[in-house]
Formats: C-alpha cells, structure tokens, sequence
C-alpha cells in the first residue's frame, strides 16, 4: 500500500517515512501543504499522514480541497494540538482519524493499518485466498500452514495481490500502489518480484500472467487457461 507523509520536520517525516517502510509501505514524502497537493493529484495514495502544522497551507485546508475536489483518500491527521476543538475541526474538515504529538510509533502503525483495513470496502486483519493465508498484523503468509519466507517488498506485493484477488491488476496500478515515487516504469523490477513470489509460492499457481492486461492472483478455475 503506498502512504504520503506530509510533515515540515524532515527528520521526523524521515524517521516516520522509515519506519513505516520497515511494516512494508511504499512511503513519499513532502515538506508543505503545496508540495502534497502535487503529489495527491498526480498520484494515487491509499493514505496521508497529514502534519497540521505546515508552513503554507495548513493541514486542515489541505484536508478540505482533497475532499473539495472530491478525492476519497484516507487521511490521519498528526498535531500537538491535542484539544478537544481542534480534533472535531480535523475531522469536520475531513480527516478519517486523528493522532496528538508526541505518539507511539507503534499506535500510529496500528491506527495505519486499521484505517487500510477499513477503507472503502472493509478488509479483515486476516486474509484468505484458497489456501494461502496472510496475516495483516504480523505481516506473515502461511500456504497450507507452512511459513513462507517474504521479504518487505515481496510482501507488500502479495498483499497487494491478496487484497484484489480474482480481478486483473495492471503493471500500472501496481507500481502506484507498491512502490513510491522513485520508481522507474522502465525497469523490469515488478516482473522480478512476480517471479520471486512465484517461485516462493509454489503449487498449484496462485498468480497468473493474462498477457497484454497484468496479473489474476487466485485458485485457476476449473476452464480456466494457465500461463506463465
């Protein structure tokens, strides 16, 4: 899942930045309320952690022209304002939740993944796709009750997967979701990570090419045609 941090302090925004990389986001970054503008309209986020107070437009007013220009993006809002009128303002602008500085990294990790999990569409903490099961929290995935040995990113991408299995996915919506700005659409990179998972995965195939489109992750059915 990809996350925007919107925070002036570049060293806290690089320390959120890296921490949340560790539970397997692809994470931007940006420094003012103009800067995350640009990036929100030009790119899809599954959530922002939005900073009050920037040195431009405010948290809140950046908040209100996302909902404004109609952009359904989950938003945590991080504030040493801890005032009971200052929270209602957040959410009444149209933040989804709301987090007072200082916090525990570990309750904004939480509030993160709850918030994903809800979303749209609620998503349970644990998910199941034939016999392939991923534990949100722990980040862990079992196939037929035997651990598989996932790297960050290997992860992030299954879970991508899990999350919309029985639907194509395209390189394009991939690459938006799992990795961050940085990177190149040139690069073979998801075709290396499909391979990995592949290979980690096992039998019977669970991820699937359909030429020209992307990816169907799930069990084949039973007319269905295999590829590679």
């Amino acid at each position: 899942m990809r996350l925007l941090i919107v925070e002036d302090s570049p060293a806290m925004a690089a320390s959120i930045a890296r921490g949340l990389a560790r539970h397997s986001y692809a994470v931007d970054v940006a420094h003012s309320g103009g800067e995350a503008l640009e990036l929100l309209f030009v790119n899809q986020y599954d959530l922002v952690v939005l900073d009050i107070g920037l040195p431009d437009l405010s948290g809140l007013e950046v908040c209100r022209r996302l909902r404004a220009e109609g952009s359904k993006v989950l938003v945590l809002i991080l504030t040493a304002r801890d005032a009971i009128a200052d929270r209602v303002k957040g959410l009444d602008a149209g933040a989804d939740d709301y987090l007072s500085k200082p916090f525990s990294f570990d309750e904004l990790v939480a509030r993160v993944r709850a918030l994903l999990r809800r979303g749209s569409v609620t998503v349970p903490p644990r998910l199941e796709v034939g016999n392939l099961v991923l534990d949100t929290g722990r980040q862990q995935a079992t196939r037929s009750g035997s651990l598989i040995d996932l790297t960050v990113k290997e992860y992030a991408l299954l879970e991508y997967f899990t999350r919309n299995a029985g639907r194509v996915i395209g390189r394009e919506e991939i690459s938006e979701h799992v990795w961050n700005e940085r990177f190149d659409p040139l690069s073979n990179l998801i075709e290396v990570y499909v391979a990995r998972l592949r290979k980690k995965l096992g039998g019977p195939p669970l991820l699937r090419t359909r030429r020209g489109a992307g990816y169907l992750f799930g069990p084949a059915q039973a007319d269905e045609e295999n590829s590679c």
